[in-house]
């Protein structure tokens, strides 16, 4: 999937930064969004800070009116801690509840109920979930490759 064509195809575009701060590397999400925030100001990007409740945001999701939606999320799918994929949203986790509440999954179908949008997940391999941990190294990396790739293409 080539993100960088996706992005500049899209005419309004919603960032969704998912995770947990007080978990350790489960903040990748919300630490790329904030840092996104500081960095880019469009009109037509609207960067959200999720937390661990994405569902709650729905109302502001739909009115945008976006046609992609990009959600960031610490993602275990066994690879190398701070690695990152690029996955169909829908496609993931099944529909059971996760920590996050609502899978991905059923956000989706709710989402495409109401508006016709493209949807990936940026996910990073976390290397701890620790309560109280600080982010890994290996995924303030994988955060600056993104935040810079993201800086580049908007």
């Amino acid at each position: 999937m080539d993100i960088e064509k996706l992005i500049k195809e899209s005419k309004r575009i919603v960032i969704c930064g998912i995770g947990n701060e007080l978990r350790g590397d489960d903040a990748f999400g919300i630490v790329f969004v904030e840092k996104l925030k500081e960095k880019v100001s469009n009109e037509n990007i609207l960067i959200l800070n999720c937390g661990p409740v994405p569902e709650s945001f729905l109302g502001k999701i739909i009115e945008f009116k976006p046609d992609l939606i990009i959600f960031v999320d610490a993602v275990h799918f066994n690879g190398k801690p701070g690695e990152l994929i690029i996955a169909d949203p829908e496609g993931t986790l099944g529909d059971t509840i996760s920590t996050h509440g609502m899978p991905l999954k059923i956000l989706m179908k709710f989402i495409k109920g109401h508006i016709n949008a493209k949807a990936i997940l940026i996910g990073c391999q976390p290397k701890s979930l620790e309560m109280f941990g600080e982010v890994s190294e290996e995924v303030k990396k994988a955060l600056e490759k993104l935040i810079s790739l993201f800086c580049e293409i908007l």
